[in-house]
């Protein structure tokens, strides 16, 4: 390569909670094991933004910071938007994911605008979603831990999978994909639990500057870890192992 590529973690202390600004760690990590060079790029303001991005991670965090987070994310609305439309992979996580939506619907019947970046909205739920959940996905089964009050609907995107245990969306479905946008409620850091998705979101950045991916052996190593830990919460869960 050319180049390194530039892994792009926004507002990682506003937005990390649950481990969630580790996924560009994640990403770089297994980047470098199969040969690619990467940096992460931690983006506090627009003047951090570098030239280039080839991957964005937006972690969850607090409702209490939530505007707070909003009102930064909205000086980066136009890059956000140029990012999705080129295909660049954002993977969205929590209140980060919810921040990007047309809006997130508060339990006193407020609502704090979202960036309009991804379609659907976030809605209160009954009761707050608080376990591990686990995921068909066409990128494997995914498990995670989902920490969250809000549900999600009106999304026009496909969703990240069927909720085989756990809550998710609501309504039996879990996360959003929309182009190269995954949206998720799975913390953990999801891409540390679930390497098929880190992988896939690694393809397609190579693949936009004309590089293929292939894991190294030091991933394979990693998913062997990862598995086991996916198949103790499957069992604990009455689910059949991987």
């Amino acid at each position: 390569m050319t180049r390194p590529l530039s892994i792009v973690s926004l507002l990682p202390e506003l937005l990390g909670t649950n481990g969630d600004a580790a996924n560009a760690r994640v990403l770089a990590q297994r980047a470098r094991w199969a040969g690619a060079d990467a940096t992460v790029v931690e983006v506090r303001s627009a003047a951090d933004l570098p030239d280039q991005v080839d991957a964005v991670v937006v972690g969850s965090g607090s409702d209490s910071d939530m505007v707070r987070a909003r009102d930064i994310l909205a000086t980066m609305t136009t890059e956000l938007r140029t990012w999705a439309t080129a295909g660049v992979p954002i993977l969205l996580v929590g209140i980060g994911w919810e921040l990007l939506s047309w809006g997130i619907e508060l339990d006193d019947g407020s609502v704090v605008e979202g960036l309009g970046i991804v379609a659907g909205r976030a809605v209160p739920m009954l009761a707050r979603a608080t376990d591990d959940i686990v995921v068909a996905s066409r990128y494997g089964r995914l498990i995670g831990f989902e920490n969250h009050q809000r549900g999600y609907v009106g999304g026009e995107a496909a969703p990240l999978g069927q909720v085989l245990s756990g809550t998710g969306n609501g309504a039996g479905t879990e996360g959003l994909v929309m182009g190269s946008v995954v949206g998720t409620h799975l913390h953990g850091p999801v891409l540390a639990k679930n390497p098929g998705l880190a992988d896939h979101l690694l393809c397609t950045a190579l693949a936009r500057i004309g590089h293929a991916y292939l894991p190294g052996d030091h991933s394979l190593a990693a998913d062997d870890m990862a598995q086991a830990a996916r198949n103790q919460i499957a069992v604990r869960l009455g689910l059949p192992m991987e």
